[in-house]
């Protein structure tokens, strides 16, 4: 009697263990892979403005006051204030753990990539940012330095 309760035991584990598959796995992916192009296309739908920059608790908003950001789809990013053009590079990632602080952990599973070469003020940009929140008119960004922990928060609202 015990053996044949053990083995119906270790049949129900065994028929537990099999029915979770790699689907979940499956749905996690496919759930990024939507998120990663809903987001690309929210940010490429039309010009942003930056609302606020904080980075390791200095707000540093005003540096970019008058300036549209435009994320085109080829990946080129142009920030304009009608004088001054300054471009740089954008893209919307799968989430890469090796190059993420995991002290935070983020709302899409995905990295919001900036990068400027030019002026210092825009080279601050230059991160793998998290997404804390989106919506069709504002998206807010945080990243934590994996070197001194600082923490830096970023917010675009459609223009």
């Amino acid at each position: 009697m015990k053996k044949s309760l053990l083995n119906s035991a270790l049949i129900v584990f065994t028929l537990l263990i099999a029915s979770c598959s790699s689907d979940s796995s499956d749905d996690n992916s496919q759930n990024t892979a939507e998120s990663v192009q809903a987001v690309t296309n929210l940010v490429a739908s039309g010009t942003w403005v930056i609302t606020s920059f904080v980075d390791s608790g200095t707000d540093e908003t005003s540096n970019f006051n008058g300036y549209g950001f435009t994320f085109n789809s080829d990946g080129s990013l142009v920030a304009d204030n009608g004088t001054t053009s300054i471009t740089g590079t954008w893209s919307v990632t799968s989430d890469d753990s090796n190059d993420d602080s995991d002290d935070y952990n983020s709302s899409d599973d995905i990295d919001f990539n900036i990068f400027f070469s030019a002026p210092p003020d825009f080279e601050e940009l230059t991160e793998d940012w998290d997404i804390v929140t989106r919506s069709a008119t504002r998206i807010e960004l945080i990243h934590i330095s994996g070197g001194n922990g600082g923490t830096d928060t970023l917010t675009f609202e459609m223009n």
